[in-house]
């Protein structure tokens, strides 16, 4: 159990999210809400918190005991109900591991520059990691009894029954599971190996500081002045982030290629054949799936980014844009900071209008202090939502600064929470969603809240700032992360050759940008170094691919429900309530949506083409 910070925003994957901390004042935001860890431990010295730590240690030992070199036997005899206590057992300590590990997160999030948080973040994982290596043989010995016995046993007792989804789920695993105690070696040694790697780009990443004007910020404050009207202060923060990636980029690099070196040692020993063939398995999609889906936004970068950025260097009466004027605001943007209230309001009543459980879902992240909004130092910049476990409910981080961009991270954010809710009913193993799946509640969120806003625009002017930002946020979450994609795989596939130099990263980087953007899109001196500050390559390599995924799905779900009559919305909390229990295929038919179909990705794709169609003929 590995904590990812998810770093959702549309744009770049820590994206220009709002205004820079001096065009956005605090008290000009209202009240920001800061969220209340207590539903899962009082304080990080809580006696409940120590006294679980130490029953997951016993527990998990406990259970290994009774257990281990067993399951095969329960199989045979499964009136004997046996396997029923055993998942049952099973589920609960993951229940008490996740509660642990989730308290810990969030709590490091909050801050990861202070040292107690940080050691207490640590600490938890490595007792966590050891608690866990005592169930590790659990699913390794499922997995070894023959297809015939686990059908017989999952017929036979229905409380075993219960977890079908998920057993016939673990059995996609099976032919890449390694004999028992290499899988203990890996397991014990992530602590030291990935997890750490991980934690030092987290750490490094907070302590970062970029000189712009004379003020030192942090990566988000930096990285929303891109958004600033100026285009001379655009520049540079442009230059003041590349300077500081060029000062540490020796360590970015070393983390890249250990990280890269260490997933290939992986797939090699799993034999796994592809370089994202383990991304795709966790994901529960098949490798043509997302090649067709990478071919089809590849095929649409002219039609899509390259026509949407010569339309925009035009309206900002420029030849070709730099690339720090990707995300400038158009002279018809409002410039007006949008309160913590009004956001509120915005999203809720986006929500309502689809359906009043969604907004009641929504409206207790608000009531109950789930969500922690304010930028400070130390704290993880970007967003996600944490699902916590069942028993407890999500939690939502935001780097919340006032702009439009914002707002529709917080509907995104709120869209996820809302599916984690729905999809908690199915307990702590059958809840989680694969990644292409998580995506889609999220921009569905999204979706709902810009289609409510765009309904009630009547300035001629407002709407085509609104389409604009729109089509940004699109291209963003499907060519920009889908040339992430291309970026990843050159890296993945050309460390195998051997380690790779900055200057090769570099190469790479602005290879796949200069594809994606277009010509209209100058590239400058420094950008080469921008793959630096991405945590999904570190976190998560080939998850960027899952928003392009859920944005394509998106637009042809939204589709059908602008065209459906009635009961579209049982149908799609349905989707949300199944969690991790069917595979996309089964949620998708009753929508009449198929991914596998060669035309799914290429009807999502024309939804950003009708708009950008739509802004050509607003020219004049």
């Amino acid at each position: 159990m590995k904590f990812q910070i998810e770093s959702l925003l549309a744009g770049a994957t820590l994206a220009p999210s709002g205004a820079s901390a001096a065009a956005a004042p605090v008290s000009s935001l209202g009240d920001l809400p800061e969220w209340n860890l207590g539903d899962l431990y009082a304080a990080m010295d809580a006696p409940e918190l120590q006294r679980d730590i130490a029953r997951a240690q016993s527990d998990a030992v406990a259970f290994e005991t009774e257990w281990k070199g067993k399951i095969a036997e329960a199989t045979r005899d499964p009136n004997g109900g046996g396997l029923g206590a055993m998942m049952h057992s099973y589920e609960a300590l993951e229940e008490l591991i996740g509660r642990i590990v989730s308290y810990a997160s969030l709590v490091y999030a909050g801050d990861t520059g202070d040292p107690k948080r940080a050691k207490l973040y640590g600490d938890i994982q490595e007792k966590m990691t050891d608690a866990s290596a005592h169930l590790l043989f659990f699913c390794l010995e499922l997995n070894k009894v023959e297809e015939a016995g686990i059908a017989a046993a999952l017929d036979a007792d229905p409380a075993f029954g219960r977890y079908r989804p998920w057993v016939e789920d673990l059995r996609k695993d099976k032919p890449y599971q390694l004999e028992d105690r290499v899988e203990q070696l890996f397991h014990e040694k992530s602590i030291t190996g990935r997890g750490a790697w991980n934690r030092l780009f987290d750490e490094t990443m907070s302590a970062l500081r970029f000189t712009v004007d004379g003020e030192e910020l942090s990566l988000e404050p930096t990285l929303n002045l891109l958004q600033d009207s100026d285009g001379d202060r655009r520049r540079r923060a442009s230059e003041a982030l590349a300077r500081t990636f060029k000062d540490n980029l020796r360590i970015f690099t070393l983390i890249t290629n250990t990280l890269a070196k260490d997933k290939e040692i992986s797939d090699r020993w799993r034999g796994f054949g592809d370089i994202a063939d383990s991304r795709h398995l966790a994901n529960r999609v098949e490798r043509p799936v997302v090649d067709a889906l990478a071919a089809a936004v590849k095929d649409a970068y002219p039609r899509l980014s390259h026509r949407y950025y010569a339309m925009k260097a035009r309206w900002l009466g420029m030849e070709r844009m730099n690339h720090w004027d990707r995300n400038a605001p158009l002279p018809e943007t409002p410039q007006a900071i949008i309160g913590w209230e009004e956001a509120r309001e915005t999203v809720l009543s986006a929500y309502r209008g689809f359906a009043p459980e969604m907004a009641e879902i929504a409206g207790k992240f608000f009531d109950r202090n789930w969500i922690d909004a304010p930028v400070r130092s130390g704290k993880a910049p970007g967003a996600f939502a944490h699902p916590t476990v069942p028993s407890v409910h999500p939690y939502v981080l935001l780097n919340y600064m006032g702009k439009p961009r914002d707002v529709m991270t917080l509907a995104h954010e709120l869209g996820h929470g809302v599916h984690q809710v729905l999809a908690g009913k199915q307990g702590p193993l059958m809840a989680s969603t694969p990644l292409t799946l998580a995506e889609t509640a999220s921009v569905f969120g999204e979706m709902l809240t810009f289609r409510s806003l765009l309904e009630r625009t009547r300035d001629r002017r407002e709407r085509k700032a609104m389409l604009a930002q729109k089509v940004e946020d699109m291209i963003n979450t499907v060519v920009r992360q889908i040339a992430f994609y291309e970026f990843e795989r050159k890296v993945h596939t050309q460390r195998r050759m051997g380690e790779l130099t900055s200057d090769q990263l570099g190469e790479f980087w602005l290879e796949v940008q200069a594809e994606s953007l277009g010509p209209a899109i100058r590239l400058r001196e420094g950008y080469e170094v921008f793959w630096a500050y991405i945590p999904h390559f570190v976190h998560s390599p080939f998850y960027v691919y899952a928003y392009a995924f859920g944005d394509c799905l998106v637009n042809s779900l939204y589709a059908v429900y602008q065209n459906a009559e009635k009961g579209f919305q049982e149908k799609y909390f349905d989707m949300l309530r199944a969690g991790g229990t069917k595979h996309h295929s089964q949620l998708l038919a009753p929508f009449g949506l198929d991914a596998s179909d060669p035309g799914f990705w290429a009807r999502g794709l024309s939804v950003i083409e009708g708009l950008i169609d739509e802004l050509e003929g607003m020219e004049g």
